[in-house]
């Protein structure tokens, strides 16, 4: 019912940057949130930021003043622009979205997508 395709991974050397941008397309009534999550191998998911349809926004601390999203609700689109990677930020990237179906309008569901590999290495 609802898809949710991730692009922008890749290769990057350290202090370098990327944009990840997520479409969430399908059977959607509404969408409340959408956001960005990492994992890292041998380490659980973390968020790295969220924001709201309203474009209230959530980072973790490590990586505030360097990643910034943003939303665009008339696409259903997500974006990461991610500025000074580090090597720790290499990771699979996770979009996740917030969002009630035509089917069902007044609950909500996280949706995630497949996963967006970025590496940060010289």
């Amino acid at each position: 019912q609802v898809q949710l395709v991730e692009s922008g991974g890749g290769l990057v050397q350290p202090g370098g940057s990327l944009r990840l941008s997520c479409a969430a397309s399908g059977s959607i009534f509404s969408i409340n949130a959408m956001g960005w999550y990492r994992q890292a191998p041998g380490k659980q998911r973390e968020l790295v930021a969220a924001i709201t349809s309203g474009g209230s926004t959530n980072y973790a601390d490590s990586v505030k003043g360097r990643f910034t999203i943003s939303i665009n609700n008339a696409k259903n689109t997500v974006y990461l622009q991610m500025n000074s990677l580090k090597p720790e930020d290499t990771a699979v990237y996770y979009c996740n979205a917030r969002l009630a179906v035509l089917s069902s309008r007044f609950r909500e569901y996280d949706y995630w997508g497949q996963g967006t590999q970025v590496t940060v290495s010289s």
